[in-house]
Formats: C-alpha cells, structure tokens, sequence
C-alpha cells in the first residue's frame, strides 16, 4: 500500500510542476517576444523488488516553441521585431552574451542601446551607442544608421549593426530570466538570413485559450493523485484495524 501512496504524492507533485510550467506561460501571453516552455511526461522504472513492469512518472521541460508570434506594427521608430527566425543579442547582467526577440530599444544618457529592460544591445563589436542629437533608424539587415539633427551635414551615419544569430532549437536553452543561451556556454556566429523588421514588436506566441485547458487538465490529475493517495491511507488504516483484532 505505502508504495501506491508514494506513486501517487510522486504524480501529484510532478503534476504541480507542470502546472506552474503553464501558469508561467499564461502569465506571458502578453509580454513581447515571449516563447512558451513545453513540458512532457516521462515514465522511469521504479527500482527494488517487485515486477520490474512497474513505473513511475515525472516531470520533463522538453524546450521551448521557437515558432514566432503576430508582428504588430507600431509605427514607433524605436521598435522592431526580428520577422524570420533566430534572435538578436544582448549583453546579459553577468556581461555574457545572451539572445532574446524582445524587440525595441531605448538609449540611456550615454547614448548606448539598450532594450527596454536596460540591457545593452550588442554589435559585433559590442554595445552599439549613438551619438547626441541624432535620429536613429534601423535597416532589415540590423544596421543602426544615425543622423544629424543640427548643422548643415544631414548625412545618415553608420553607427553600428545590430548582431542577429539564428541557432537551431537544440543548441538554445531558455535561461529562468527568460534570455536564450548557447548550450555549453560560447556564443552564436551572425547569420545574415536574420531579417528585422522596423517599427515592429511580436507578440507572445503562447495560446491563451490552449493554456487555460492545460491548467484545467493539470488540475484534474492533481486531484485524481490526491484521491489515490487518500484511498490507499484508508487502505492502511483498515489493514491496521484487522491486524489489531487479529
């Protein structure tokens, strides 16, 4: 009996997981850029003695869907979204490169792009700044082009290229601060197939309505663990009882 009891508080707190995976994705079905975490179940052989057809399931964070969300235009000069697949780079809070399509920046006192959570976006030789006074203006293939806003020189300036990787599914891994990284540590090549798209943000690609059915799905097999759990206590008690009569 405590075996069935273990099995079953084993399946309801894999079940919790899960549900908090879905939660979490519920909760970014409006952050920019967002893409949703995919969990599966897979079973293990319980060991010890007993027949060894006995299994027990867990939890798997299988990755992440890497397919993209709506493009909105903004008409914003200062957004931008990445419209094939891959990703562009950011410098993350430890200084490592990191890769995110959160697209739209902003530009701090110094002049340096940063998107819109501050962290620095990065060229291929690092943190792209632009100077004072200048307007800003991004081309598909990611170069920041800035020009003068005083004097008679009106010239566009090449300031810098924003850096576009497009690494498979498998060598990405989603960070718990939401930013993508290589696998093993190391950084992604440029790739010149990344397109941007000016004026531009994506949208979360989780389904609203496909997570709300998943959250009510979890919340059943929780309680379908919870019930076996209490059928087998019961279980114990009675044996108990007979056990002491006898």
């Amino acid at each position: 009996m405590d075996r069935m009891l273990f099995l079953a508080m084993n399946g309801a707190k894999h079940v919790a997981r899960q549900q908090a995976t879905t939660a979490n994705n519920l909760a970014n079905v409006n952050t920019n850029g967002f893409k949703a975490d995919l969990v599966s179940f897979r079973a293990l052989p319980v060991v010890g003695d007993g027949a060894p057809t006995r299994t027990y399931v867990v939890d798997n964070t299988v990755g992440h869907d890497l397919s993209r969300g709506s493009l909105l235009h903004t008409g914003n000069a200062s957004d931008f979204a990445i419209g094939s697949p891959g990703f562009f780079a950011v410098q993350a809070p430890d200084g490592s490169e990191a890769y995110s399509r959160d697209g739209g920046y902003v530009l701090d006192t110094t002049g340096m792009m940063r998107t819109r959570t501050g962290l620095p976006i990065l060229g291929d030789g690092g943190p792209i700044t632009v100077p004072t006074g200048m307007r800003v203006q991004l081309g598909e293939d990611g170069s920041v082009m800035a020009t003068p806003q005083s004097g008679t020189d009106r010239t566009p300036q090449l300031v810098g290229q924003i850096k576009m990787v497009n690494p498979t599914a498998k060598e990405v891994y989603k960070g718990e601060d939401g930013l993508f990284r290589i696998n093993g540590g190391g950084t992604a090549q440029a790739d010149a197939n990344v397109k941007l798209v000016p004026e531009t943000l994506e949208s979360s690609n989780v389904n609203a309505v496909e997570s709300l059915v998943q959250m009510i799905s979890h919340g059943r097999q929780y309680d379908l663990n919870v019930k076996l759990m209490q059928s087998s206590d019961q279980n114990d008690q009675k044996a108990t009882q007979l056990l002491a009569m006898g």
